[in-house]
């Protein structure tokens, strides 16, 4: 297994926590390093594999849920052939072959600065603030709920998109301040009408999505999902055989990563600790186990 961290290609547009996003002309090539983050902060080891589960997860949601919501997705790239038109200024650029499994070939959109959260299960800071107020977002809930148990029906709780640090909870009146009524209300029954999908078919994979967060765009005037889609670093995905209420739940994403973290005593403050070998197969393995139950194949399968 390889580790990718560092991407240097030609015409770089942006660069996120995890990301690496460039200018093909009409379309933007978006690259899925294996960088790991945790409390807002970049780790200076990677997770083997994340990127290939992180990219091709998204477009196994992108394609099953195109019928509800269009995306940006054009090509995953599983041929370097694919990049053979797009030759940076000079020509005679020969893509490195990392960016097989790991990238994927979309079509430009405006950004809309949101974060589009649904949740159906109370966890996180879903329940630390309920456990304080009894509501979630100024949604109030019924009296009594424990941690991790089952909303009575999804709710959506956008938040800003922050360049850095935290984002911050939005409103329904901030929100149509920002967008525009019209813009926000498709956002949100998109949203609930995504999760509601992914969560069905989800289960029948002994899955629980307990929560997610999904950004869109606009694109010819049409709202579009961007980014990536229902991966174990936008949501919460919980073994359903270990489901029990009252407690945390047992998950296939970076909770070894958390957990090692706020044990070793560190501040969560840059820069962060190198993670043990034992650590960081631990969560290889809760990636890639993750990917093999929702797909219904091991990861590099076609």
């Amino acid at each position: 297994m390889s580790i990718v961290l560092e991407t240097k290609l030609p015409n770089l547009y942006l660069r996120g926590k995890v990301r690496d996003t460039y200018n093909l002309g009409d379309q933007l090539l978006i690259v899925a390093t294996d960088r790991i983050s945790a409390f807002d902060v970049v780790l200076p080891c990677g997770i083997p594999d994340k990127g290939m589960v992180l990219n091709r997860l998204s477009a196994f949601w992108f394609e099953k849920t195109a019928p509800l919501v269009p995306n940006h997705m054009i090509n995953v790239v599983d041929d370097i052939g694919l990049l053979d038109k797009y030759h940076p200024p000079g020509g005679g650029y020969q893509y490195p072959s990392y960016l097989v499994g790991r990238s994927m070939i979309v079509a430009k959109a405006q950004r809309i600065p949101v974060e589009c959260v649904v949740r159906g299960y109370l966890s996180g800071s879903a329940w630390v603030e309920y456990h304080q107020s009894g509501s979630v977002f100024g949604i109030q809930l019924p009296q009594g709920m424990e941690e991790s148990q089952k909303l009575p029906q999804p709710i959506f709780t956008p938040t800003t998109k922050a360049e850095s640090g935290h984002d911050q909870p939005l409103s329904p009146e901030e929100m149509n301040h920002l967008v525009g009524e019209i813009i926000a209300e498709e956002l949100r029954e998109k949203s609930l009408a995504i999760y509601s999908y992914a969560q069905g078919y989800a289960l029948s994979r002994d899955i629980i999505i307990a929560d997610t967060k999904m950004e869109f765009g606009l694109a010819d005037g049409k709202v579009i999902l961007i980014d990536e889609l229902l991966t174990p670093d936008s949501s919460r995905f919980w073994d359903a055989s270990q489901y029990v209420i009252g407690r945390p739940q047992s998950s296939f994403d970076k909770q070894p990563v958390r957990d090692w973290l706020t044990q070793s005593g560190w501040n969560k403050e840059p820069p962060a600790p190198m993670l043990p070998p034992e650590i960081t197969e631990q969560t290889t393995q809760r990636y890639r186990e993750g990917y093999r139950r929702l797909t219904g194949r091991a990861l590099g399968e076609c």
